[in-house]
Formats: structure tokens, sequence, C-alpha cells
């Protein structure tokens, strides 16, 4: 989750995803994307964090760990262009376009996060990330993820775009602007984009977001039935199904196939 501070108040950076995807197909989703067996490489320039830390926050061995960030990293990279490293630990890379070309190699998976960060003399900034959530997708999925969310601030020079093959449109908005567009049925979010968005919401700044320290517990929805409705079961799936305390409906809120 790429933020930003604007005018009324943080920014969240989003995709509509194209309609030929396999998986959330015209949905408005983060970047983001699955993890390279490139990405466990071991021979890595790091600063901050740890992978041993940033496993015990997830809740997984420090070598998945390292994945995670890695593809983290490398995904926000490959999907908007944004590239959290830099020449040293206390520098981030300012401006992208020279790496253009490197962006696309590693889309196709010609070449891998460690051996450009190596070639480059960059170092990874993993102190530049958050970890925030963990959501697993149900079981009646027939396509089954195990979700880390991270939250990272825009690099100061950078600027994330819509240069990919995956996003039919991609923008900038607060998440009250995100969800009031779901709600008024221009977008789809599923409840993993929307808790996230429920709770960067609450947030004043960008600064206020990168001090949080949220619980990091797996949530797996668990599909059930209300008033013979089939109806996803997880945290605040009241509000998203969008029932009011009257019982009315708002309009746009989306129910499980």
């Amino acid at each position: 989750m790429l933020v930003r501070d604007g005018d009324d108040g943080p920014e969240v950076f989003l995709q509509r995803r194209v309609e030929a995807m396999a998986f959330a197909a015209g949905m408005t989703v983060f970047p983001g994307g699955g993890v390279d067996p490139s990405d466990a490489q071991a021979e890595i320039g790091w600063a901050g964090p740890d992978p041993a830390w940033w496993g015990e926050r997830f809740g997984i061995d420090a070598a998945r760990a390292q994945a995670l960030v890695c593809a983290a990293v490398r995904e926000t990279f490959e999907e908007c262009g944004v590239l959290l490293a830099g020449p040293t630990a206390e520098t981030v890379v300012s401006d992208t376009a020279a790496y253009r070309a490197v962006r696309g190699a590693l889309e196709r998976r010609e070449l891998s996060l460690g051996r450009f960060l190596s070639e480059e003399n960059l170092v990874l900034r993993a102190d530049l990330l958050r970890p925030w959530a963990n959501w697993i997708t149900p079981v009646v999925e027939t396509r089954r993820y195990d979700t880390r969310f991270f939250v990272a601030v825009l690099p100061r020079g950078q600027r994330a775009d819509g240069a990919t093959t995956e996003a039919h449109e991609v923008r900038w908005c607060t998440p009250a602007q995100a969800l009031d567009r779901w709600r008024s049925g221009l977008d789809v979010l599923l409840p993993p984009t929307w808790s996230q968005l429920m709770a960067l919401a609450e947030f004043p700044s960008t600064a206020a977001i990168l001090v949080a320290n949220p619980v990091i517990e797996p949530i797996m929805p668990v599909l059930g039935a209300e008033e013979g409705q089939p109806r996803l079961g997880f945290p605040d799936n009241l509000r998203y199904f969008g029932e009011l305390p009257d019982g009315s409906r708002i309009r746009g809120s989306q129910r499980p196939d």
C-alpha cells in the first residue's frame, strides 16, 4: 500500500485490474503479486529491520520473511515504478526513469531483484516498509493466496504510474474517497482491500501510519449464510455488505457469487 500526504490527508495508490486477469479481474486493488523463487536470495544489500524481525511480525521464519519483503519491493517497482532502494542505507533513488528497461526485465523474469540491486550497487530499504495485515483467500475459491500487506510512503522525487499490463487505470485518492467510489458502485473492492482502506482512513498523516503498530493475525473469510443468503464472514463484514441499522443496504455493495 503506497501512501502519500495530500491536501485532504493521506492518499493511497490504487489500480483497477484488467478484465483479462485470472484473479480479481476488474477489481480495484493495491500494487502487489506473488513471491518468486529468486526473491529468496540471501546475497542482497539490506537496510532496516532484519528478516528475523519481519518473520516475528508475520509469524513465519526469517527466510520466508526475507522473500516476502523482497517480493513486496520487486512487485511495487514492477507494477508502478516505485523503487524502495537506494545507493546507501540512508538514501533512496529519487528518479527511477533510468531503470525503465530493468523494470521490464524484472516483470518478464529475465532478471532477479537481487541481481539488479547488486549490479546497480543499490541497497534494499526494508526500513521504508511497515508490516500491516495478513489475509488468506477463502477455501471456496479455486485460486488461493496467503497475502501479507505492507505499507510504504512514496519516496521523494519518485512517481507511481500505470505502466503495467495488469492495470486498466490507476489513481491516487484518500481512503475515504476510495470507499465512496465503492459505495457508489464505481469500483469493486475485495474484502481485504476494503478492510485496509477502512484502517488507513483513521490516520491523519503518513507519519501517523508509519508509527502505527497493528496486530497482525491471519484472517481467512469463511463462507456461511445469513437470512438464506450466502455471505462471507470476516471482521466488520456487515459494514462491507452494506447493512445499516435500519436494515437498508448501501448502493453498490458487493455479495459473493
